[in-house]
């Protein structure tokens, strides 16, 4: 039985990567004092790189851990209040808007701020969570560039695995697409792109069963694939190998409470992270399947931030 008191706050924040730290950071500076509920990866998906060159303002490679780390701490520094627990139920049917988490803890608020981010679909090989970030990678944008006259793979057959194979020719000098089926997914116009660039050789029904590699340091040298039809194995050397066979947002909290797309990304105004239910706003990968940068999802994390002090005080 939960006799914890019900824990208020005019802003309550949902997850805890770039998004949510920065919408913190802005609604604690606005006098709103915060709470931020961590959830199950404190520090979301950039915990699970290691290099980052590309954030603004670092003129060395630092590392995502470190980062989200220093959000965190600059957001408590200004007065948000953190919570370790994970929201297991929401209810923005009506106000004040409640959440439950798996403490039993009862939190109301008379603002939500979601950014609970997404997740990239990986092929669950125990080598590819050991060479993760060594070689095996699910964002070409983030680590393209640490591929340089290198040989990579991409893993997946949509639009999302055709873009990251052709981005990948700006840097690697060979891009083989492993797509399990004869046939891809993506848009006629970007396969038509994808054939004629001479960098890429696409592996028709093939699957990729082991990542191999070398220990001190890490870091990955071939893959073992399998043809589906034919069931022969064998061994493709590559440096890198990127995974792009999705993404899920995490917003089964609220299905059928707010508008989402096909896929169950969060709808938002346009220009705004305001959702379809007043006082309710979406910030980061929740909401974005084209972008998906730390940099971005912390602006919307301050816009967030921005959007729900001008909501509280219209109250």
């Amino acid at each position: 039985m939960n006799n914890k008191s019900t824990k208020h706050t005019k802003v309550l924040i949902l997850g805890s990567g770039p998004a949510g730290y920065t919408a913190a950071i802005y609604a604690a500076r606005a006098m709103l004092k915060p709470i931020l509920v961590h959830g199950s990866q404190p520090g979301g998906q950039l915990t699970t790189t290691t290099d980052v060159e590309n954030y603004p303002g670092y003129s060395k490679i630092i590392q995502g851990p470190w980062l989200m780390e220093e959000m965190k701490g600059q957001a408590e520094a200004v007065g948000t209040k953190m919570i370790q627990d994970h929201i297991n139920e929401v209810d923005v049917s009506k106000k004040p808007f409640k959440a439950v988490g798996d403490s039993g803890q009862v939190y109301t608020a008379d603002s939500i701020i979601i950014s609970t981010g997404a997740q990239a679909r990986w092929l669950n090989l125990e080598s590819e969570k050991k060479f993760r970030g060594f070689g095996v990678s699910a964002c070409a944008t983030c680590d393209g560039f640490f591929f340089k006259d290198k040989e990579v793979a991409v893993v997946g057959g949509g639009n999302a695995a055709v873009e990251e194979a052709m981005f990948l020719t700006k840097f690697a000098s060979k891009v083989k697409l492993i797509h399990r089926r004869n046939e891809l997914r993506a848009e006629k116009l970007l396969q038509n792109k994808l054939k004629a660039n001479k960098k890429i050789e696409i592996i028709w029904d093939t699957v990729v069963e082991d990542i191999l590699g070398k220990e001190n340091p890490k870091e990955v040298n071939s893959i073992q694939i399998k043809n589906v039809k034919t069931g022969v194995v064998s061994n493709l050397k590559v440096d890198g190998i990127f995974i792009a066979i999705g993404h899920d947002p995490a917003t089964k909290l609220f299905n059928n409470q707010l508008d989402m797309d096909k896929n169950g990304y969060l709808i938002t105004k346009p220009d705004s992270t305001a959702t379809n239910i007043p006082g309710v706003f979406a910030a980061g990968d929740v909401k974005d399947k084209i972008f998906r940068q730390a940099v971005t999802a912390a602006g919307m994390g301050c816009m967030a931030a921005l959007e729900a002090e001008k909501h509280l005080s219209h109250q």
